[in-house]
């Protein structure tokens, strides 16, 4: 299983940044940002895949987040700028071999989570 450990949460007001850091204990296919908000379902935020699939993020954080990958350091990035009291939650760090955005198969680890606050 892969081991993962998440960085870089707190709390902003909004209109402001955080950049959130996962480290891998073993490069995978993929990698990726989920994150629970309290009473609401998980969901993919964005990830990353090696070879030519790229990267993907949600709609409602396109132009505002941006996901980064350094494969050397086995470490996935999500930049957040412009940040909205909605995108308030647990941010959590997925890797494995299947899909990394939805989450729905072949996920072989999980961080503990990360908490982004945003305040109005």
């Amino acid at each position: 299983q892969v081991q993962l450990v998440e960085s870089g949460g707190g709390s902003v007001h909004a209109g402001g940044s955080l950049t959130l850091s996962c480290v891998a204990s073993e490069l995978t296919h993929c990698m990726g940002w989920f994150r629970q908000a309290p009473g609401k379902e998980r969901e993919g935020v964005a990830a990353h895949y090696t070879g030519d699939r790229g990267t993907y993020v949600h709609d409602s954080v396109k132009g505002r987040f941006t996901v980064s990958r350094d494969s050397a350091k086995k470490s996935l990035y999500l930049q957040m700028n412009s940040l909205e009291p909605e995108d308030s939650a647990m941010y959590y760090c997925a890797a494995g071999w299947g899909d990394c955005y939805s989450g729905s198969y072949g996920l072989d680890g999980w961080g503990q989570g990360t908490p982004v606050t945003v305040s109005s």
